[in-house]
């Protein structure tokens, strides 16, 4: 059930701060918009030390997301952040390069 899983707001704060300017700067308003209620349904577990995407919606891992399906590269500051949707909806942010996420309330 998506109430099962948290907020990304609430456990990454500035990940969601960042990715709803980095969206609007795109163009992609909308996106911008549900990016405020993405949900942290896993993390990506690939276990590349420079890899800290997640897992948004439930989708089989390994498996392609067929039509509809589209990439958003965004510009960071450091490292990138892409963001797969599929029919408008938010499937996957890509976290690749970037400094250590901390979450929100765990010591560094």
């Amino acid at each position: 059930m998506e109430q099962d899983h948290p907020l990304i707001r609430d456990v990454f704060p500035d990940l969601i701060a960042e990715l709803t300017v980095l969206l609007e700067d795109e163009g992609e308003r909308e996106l911008a918009i549900c990016a405020w209620d993405l949900r942290l349904v896993d993390e990506c577990g690939c276990g590349d030390d420079f890899c800290q995407s997640l897992r948004t919606a439930d989708h089989p891992p390994g498996q392609p997301y067929g039509p509809g399906h589209r990439c958003v590269p965004l510009l960071p500051s450091k490292g990138m952040l892409i963001v797969d949707v599929v029919d408008g909806r938010i499937m996957y942010v890509e976290i690749l390069d970037r400094p250590l996420m901390h979450r929100q309330g765990s010591q560094p």
